[in-house]
């Protein structure tokens, strides 16, 4: 059972690049991945249940990661999920006290993460800023650098 079905989706890097231009005043979020990748799911169930509730702040679209070759190496996705945010056509960073403030991996712990982490995104927008504190306690932000160790 997905809820993958209820988000709506970007196939192409023309649908991609019109959502970072014309979505206005609200956080545009991208979630890149694959539908059958089971964090993906469990990421995706997070959107769908939210999408309404941070209807005023965001906007939310899953993109299929093999779908925008060039999107998935300009942000350096490697892994996935990968979810990137932008507000009126800018990037926006989050500093997750990880490495890389370009994207987060991996699917939120619970909605109410998700929904701070909107919420940060979109008031610090509207201030103008670029990067933002991530409202997320560090332990509940998924390490993935654990995963590869040297051999």
């Amino acid at each position: 059972y997905k809820m993958s079905y209820v988000l709506s989706r970007l196939s192409s890097k023309k649908e991609v690049d019109r959502a970072i231009k014309e979505t206005e005043d609200k956080v545009l979020v991208l979630r890149f991945g694959k539908e059958n990748d089971l964090v993906c799911m469990q990421l995706d169930e997070i959107l769908a249940k939210n999408q309404h509730a941070v209807s005023q702040m965001a906007t939310i679209f899953i993109v299929d990661i093999d779908s925008v070759p060039v999107y998935a190496r300009y942000f350096d996705i490697t892994l996935i999920p990968a979810t990137v945010f932008f507000f009126n056509g800018q990037h926006m960073k989050v500093d997750w006290s990880t490495p890389d403030h370009t994207k987060f991996i991996g699917s939120f712990k619970c909605s109410q993460d998700f929904i701070d982490v909107i919420e940060v995104v979109y008031r610090g927008a509207m201030k103008g800023k670029l990067i933002v504190e991530s409202p997320i306690a560090p332990q509940d932000v998924p390490k993935y650098s654990l995963l590869y160790k040297d051999f």
